[in-house]
């Protein structure tokens, strides 16, 4: 864990001088240290109940751990889009979320972490994140 800590923080370390020696303002978001996220500025929250059945049926596989309907579930999410809190390669995976009457896998997907119960919803195939409450 420390070894990981120390990565981590020397990535920020690099990017935060690279920014400054390049005339660039420098932020930074602070990726969640637990499960219990508070609200991140690129993404809401559903509540477990109100995803659809079939996101439900994808949350099942994954705890289960398969079988996936499709090659690419379990693959690494890269969060190129930026909505999700920073973190190294290989952190997200992705998973499709069937969509009835689509002829491929549409966009619905769920995005997992590796904290407990860290389960992001997409409906529209990464224009927008929705954190899993699985307390409601």
């Amino acid at each position: 864990m420390t070894s990981r800590l120390r990565t981590v923080r020397s990535g920020a370390f690099g990017a935060l001088l690279a920014s400054l020696l390049l005339g660039g303002q420098a932020t930074a978001t602070p990726a969640p240290a637990t499960a219990a996220y508070a609200p991140y500025a690129s993404y809401g929250d559903i509540c477990l109940t109100d995803l659809p059945a079939e996101a439900h049926d994808t949350l099942y596989l994954i705890e289960e751990g398969g079988p996936f309907p499709y090659p690419q579930d379990g693959g690494i999410f890269h969060n190129h889009e930026g909505l999700l809190p920073t973190q190294p390669t290989g952190y997200y995976h992705e998973y499709t979320v069937d969509t009835p009457g689509s002829d491929d896998r549409g966009e619905r997907r769920i995005v997992t972490g590796e904290a407990p119960e860290e389960d992001y919803y997409t409906a529209d195939h990464y224009d927008s994140f929705d954190l899993v409450d699985h307390t409601c």
